[in-house]
């Protein structure tokens, strides 16, 4: 059964930020009823790790104060906000999701927390992260499962699946997370809200404990892709702006309107059952949500490429960074994660140099996708959520991994450093399906007009309620 919501579930941080202007409400009661919430919510879904609540309550009375003598910071002044459990927060416990890091408190903040801050929002605590961030399903975590607040028998998905989870139940308008192979967008999917992996580095990821330190981006997951957008933009500016009032179109790193022309952007459907068995349920349904599109597909064995070359670059980067870890304690892992760990470490060094030249002729490939085309349509992920713990299941008439099967869709996207986007594209079964709308960097307002002016049955949908047509 889904669970109760949270005050911020439909509430969008423009609709936040006129109120708090407006004098309707303050930063310090937005931070209460997220506070509240989560004690409240959060035993159910094991969203948070760690809550600030004494740092959240300061930084709203400072948000309260600037606002008060006319400094405004922009759309995310005041707005409570949730971080990824490998990103720090100077303070905070961080653990990775790892017994590794039973007690470590963070020195300083990462670069996107500290440009969080900059913007005046609230950071009320950290979510939580599958170990280390290896894994797509957010079940593994020396702190516990996420799940997902539309079933918390099933998994929020990973490895980001506590701030996914936190931003589907209402707990935070906004959360920050990470994405290696589709650690943003595949839970953002599952949970039912929109995910936005920006182009590589376009986030800084200092800071940022790595996974794969060529394929890790740092990403936002909020209601919509409206929300996305005005985060991504205040995070991947070199210095936010501040000064002026959310309304008045001034630039916060936000657009006063629509964004972008969807008119103009020039989308393809690429067929998903070319990169992997998918659920045809899932593909019709978000089929749908895309609308009457040309259909593309990737040349004949490219999908195989991809997924050789993810798997050798992730492998051997994964354990460049554990290897002392794996060699001292090994036993401190969960024992899927010290599994995957192990046969990461026989990843030969020749295939990884050769996997790095590969992505080159790969990304001149699948770019020529683009030469007609500004954005691609497809599932985000080719199945709803499944059950927690669950390692196999049935997808096209045949027995695949759930680990394989949810970064199918979204890894690929990783290795060739493009900008995705996952936004609610309707139910199946009750449970959420994403559309993910990938496009090159520099169309990134393409592809957010494209996400833009999907019909309005295929967004997001609060746990419980089915809005599939």
């Amino acid at each position: 059964m889904p669970i109760s919501l949270g005050p911020f579930a439909g509430r969008g941080i423009t609709e936040l930020a006129r109120d708090l202007r407006a004098g309707r409400t303050t930063s310090a009661e937005l931070t209460e009823l997220a506070l509240d919430a989560i004690a409240r919510l959060d035993q159910q879904l094991n969203a948070f790790v760690t809550v600030d609540a004494d740092g959240a309550r300061a930084a709203a009375r400072r948000a309260d104060g600037e606002l008060a003598e006319g400094a405004d910071r922009g759309h995310l002044h005041g707005v409570p906000v949730g971080v990824k459990d490998l990103i720090m927060v100077a303070g905070l416990p961080v653990t990775m999701g790892s017994r590794h890091f039973a007690g470590h408190v963070a020195e300083t903040d990462a670069e996107c927390v500290t440009r969080l801050r900059r913007a005046g929002a609230v950071i009320v605590g950290t979510t939580t992260t599958h170990e280390f961030a290896y894994g797509p399903t957010g079940d593994r975590s020396a702190t516990g499962p996420s799940r997902n607040p539309h079933d918390p028998a099933r998994m929020s998905g990973g490895s980001s699946g506590g701030s996914a989870a936190a931003v589907a139940a209402g707990l935070v308008p906004l959360a920050l997370g990470t994405d290696t192979g589709g650690s943003v967008r595949i839970p953002a999917a599952l949970c039912g809200v929109a995910g936005f992996k920006p182009a590589y580095g376009a986030i800084p990821a200092d800071g940022v404990f790595p996974l794969s330190r060529t394929l890790d981006h740092v990403g936002v997951l909020a209601g919509d892709e409206r929300d996305c957008l005005l985060a991504y933009r205040l995070l991947a500016a070199t210095a936010p702006a501040e000064g002026g009032h959310p309304e008045s179109g001034a630039d916060h790193g936000t657009p006063a309107g629509p964004p972008g022309d969807a008119g103009a952007a020039r989308v393809a459907w690429l067929d998903p059952t070319g990169l992997f068995a998918c659920d045809a349920r899932v593909v019709s349904a978000v089929r749908a949500a895309a609308g009457p599109l040309e259909e593309v597909r990737l040349p004949a064995g490219i999908a195989g490429e991809l997924r050789e070359t993810y798997s050798a670059v992730q492998s051997a980067e994964t354990a460049a960074v554990h290897a002392g870890r794996l060699a001292e304690a090994p036993e401190l892992f969960d024992p899927e994660v010290l599994e995957r760990l192990r046969v990461a470490f026989e990843m030969p060094g020749w295939r990884y140099v050769r996997a790095m030249d590969e992505r080159s002729r790969l990304a001149e490939i699948v770019g020529a996708l683009f030469d007609r085309h500004d954005v691609l349509a497809l599932p985000t992920v080719p199945l709803t959520a499944p059950p927690l713990d669950r390692r196999e299941t049935r997808l096209g008439g045949e027995t695949v991994a759930v680990r394989a099967a949810l970064l199918a869709l979204t890894s690929p996207w990783n290795v060739l450093g493009l900008p995705a986007l996952t936004v609610p594209a309707g139910t199946v079964d009750g449970l959420p399906v994403g559309l993910q709308l990938v496009c090159p960097p520099g169309r990134e307002h393409l592809l957010f007009a494209a996400a833009a002016r999907r019909p309005a049955p295929h967004r997001a949908a609060a746990p419980g309620r089915d809005v599939q047509p």
